[in-house]
């Protein structure tokens, strides 16, 4: 089965690199469903996967000053609580959630809400800034603590089922700060907030026991030469195509583990 999760990883690294989302919301799906791992080691290995994968990509954004600090920092007073509590519940509760689906049911319900989210969030944004000027004043009064907020709903969910980067972390952040982040600064402030809550997210997994080394292995044995070509390809297939069809994705494998 290795080669088999090795191409998986590189078929997923593929889809990140050509769309900057796709790893937490493809990987631990694809695990569950094609691979039959259970889920809560799925989560385990997919956070580790995905915490080695964005400490390259963080390191190559701070590196081309593609991160707003303050938002990250205004994110992690809220993630990294989050996760902590989150870890905690698991620690005694792991066994009866994932008994009872709650991890699945998660997962599918998150991924369901990227894939309505991702087609739609640049316009989405572009209402948000055109707001008028009192509720534009309103809303900047506020943004620092919806940040927080947010923040919280990402580590929660990230630490839980793996996703809440990238798609969803993006449409937060969009619609968030509609004006003050472009393309590049979106997706380097959402890869490097990402990096502290999967490495704490992973680290408390692995202390619960829920991480195969092996196929963490096999899986950026694939990752890596996936990402590279996914970068590449960015250059020949229009976005205007690829984010409908990654949208039209995670639908169906959040659809199908709600089923």
């Amino acid at each position: 089965m290795d080669w088999l999760s090795t191409l998986a990883g590189f078929l997923v690294g593929a889809i990140v690199g050509l769309t900057g989302v796709g790893g937490g919301s493809l990987m631990s799906p694809l695990l569950i469903l094609l691979f039959g791992i259970a889920p809560a080691t799925a989560v385990g290995t997919d956070l580790w996967f995905a915490a080695i994968t964005k400490v390259a990509g963080g390191a190559m954004h701070h590196r081309q000053d593609n991160t707003d600090w303050q938002i990250v920092k205004r994110l992690c007073w809220g993630s990294l609580p989050a996760v902590a509590l989150t870890l905690w519940w698991l620690w005694d509760h792991g066994q009866q959630a994932e008994k009872n689906g709650l991890i699945v049911t998660t997962l599918g319900i998150a991924l369901v809400l990227s894939g309505l989210a991702t087609p739609f969030r640049r316009a989405l944004a572009a209402r948000f800034a055109r707001a008028d000027g009192a509720r534009t004043q309103a809303f900047l009064r506020w943004q620092p603590a919806l940040t927080v907020a947010a923040g919280a709903l990402l580590g929660t969910l990230i630490t839980l089922t793996s996703v809440g980067a990238g798609a969803l972390g993006a449409t937060l952040l969009l619609l968030l700060y509609p004006l003050r982040l472009t393309a590049k600064r979106l997706v380097g402030t959402d890869i490097v907030h990402a990096v502290p809550v999967a490495l704490i997210g992973g680290i408390g997994h692995a202390l619960i026991g829920n991480i195969d080394l092996r196929l963490l292995g096999a899986l950026l044995l694939g990752s890596i030469p996936g990402v590279l070509l996914g970068a590449r390809l960015t250059d020949y297939l229009p976005e205007r195509y690829v984010t409908p069809a990654l949208a039209l994705v995670l639908l169906i494998v959040g659809t199908r583990l709600l089923l």
